[in-house]
């Protein structure tokens, strides 16, 4: 379903200058070890992450104004000091980060791209890849949550295919011992899944080679 166009959403943006993270923004930040959420949605994985560590610089990144200004006035209201949000396509991120800027990706319910011909749009597909591996430090991890199976198969196969060793994996989060749940930030998609009983496939990949 298509959202429905916001009324003043470029204005809405400009009220929280503080929140938006530009091509100057690297400059000003003492540490550059971002964490990097790409698809943010309305902003309830990323506001609750980087509530629970303060210490750690996040970007949230979404392509869509009427959807990141949502996430961003809710960061705002919230008072929340280390998280910054970029509204741009996943394909421009390295216009935005230098080389060995990012230590972390989360990937949370990104479009599946379900037809064959539109698989390199998915942001685990080799061109994306590729582009994350322009700004990432090594060892830097990518952290998926999804609920489509073909896209997490998909994806235990591009990553260590492209330079990624799978760390950690499970088809089914809340039946297993594979991750902690007790760490797990649910996003807004995941919370409805859960409530409908559906399996969420989550995966840790670590970067070891970049070129």
């Amino acid at each position: 379903m298509r959202m429905r166009k916001k009324k003043h959403t470029d204005e809405r943006i400009n009220a929280c200058a503080g929140y938006i993270y530009d091509k100057n923004t690297v400059g000003t930040l003492e540490n550059k070890n971002f964490e990097l959420e790409i698809g943010c949605g309305k902003g309830d994985f990323i506001c609750e992450t980087a509530q629970k560590f303060p210490g750690v610089n996040f970007v949230a990144v979404e392509k869509i104004s009427d959807v990141a200004v949502l996430a961003i006035e809710k960061a705002k209201s919230l008072n929340i000091q280390n998280v910054k949000f970029l509204v741009a396509n996943a394909k421009n991120l390295p216009e935005f980060f230098p080389e060995d800027s990012v230590c972390m990706i989360y990937l949370n319910f990104s479009d599946p791209w379900h037809k064959r011909y539109q698989q390199n749009n998915r942001l685990t597909s080799p061109a994306f890849l590729e582009i994350y591996k322009k700004f990432m430090k090594p060892n830097a991890e990518i952290i998926l949550k999804t609920d489509n199976a073909d896209l997490f198969e998909y994806s235990l196969k591009t990553l260590p295919a492209n330079g990624f060793e799978i760390s950690r994996k499970t088809n089914d989060l809340y039946n297993g011992e594979i991750f902690d749940l007790s760490e797990n930030v649910q996003t807004e998609y995941e919370k409805k899944f859960v409530a409908q009983n559906v399996k969420i496939c989550k995966l840790t990949a670590v970067l070891t080679r970049i070129l």
